[in-house]
């Protein structure tokens, strides 16, 4: 039996922050919690195609912690939770429109759609929010 869902808005470009987005979304997908990751503000950014994690991964002392001792990276995990668990990953609309991007312009075969944050927050009254 699947467990209660887990929605993750994620809105830091901190890398601390989205590693520990990345660890609770990733785990909890495959443990048989569906997942709903909404990436928007400085957060979008991050998941623009092409960018290394020095170029994508801006954060206190412990970023380069992470960075130097070969953390597993965010984005990978992300990507590791999406093809283990039931994990949706969804790029806000309006954060998209400010930036002119397309889902082309960020990572390949992670993010399934854009959202938006009205049907997110309705969406996640069945389940758990937790917000980074």
């Amino acid at each position: 039996m699947a467990g209660q869902p887990l929605f993750i808005l994620l809105c830091s470009a901190e890398h601390e922050k989205i590693q520990m987005a990345a660890m609770l979304a990733s785990v909890a997908a495959v443990s048989d919690r569906p997942v709903t990751l909404f990436v928007s503000m400085g957060a979008l950014p991050v998941f623009q195609k092409g960018l290394s994690p020095d170029e994508a991964y801006k954060g206190g002392s412990f970023s380069k912690i992470l960075r130097d001792k070969g953390a597993p990276d965010a984005i990978t995990l992300f990507g590791q939770g999406k093809m283990l668990g039931e994990m949706t990953v969804l790029a806000c609309s309006m954060a998209l429109d400010v930036l002119g991007w397309e889902l082309e312009d960020l990572t390949e075969d992670l993010f399934d759609e854009p959202g938006g944050l009205t049907k997110f927050l309705n969406d996640a009254e069945d389940g758990q929010l937790v917000t980074l």
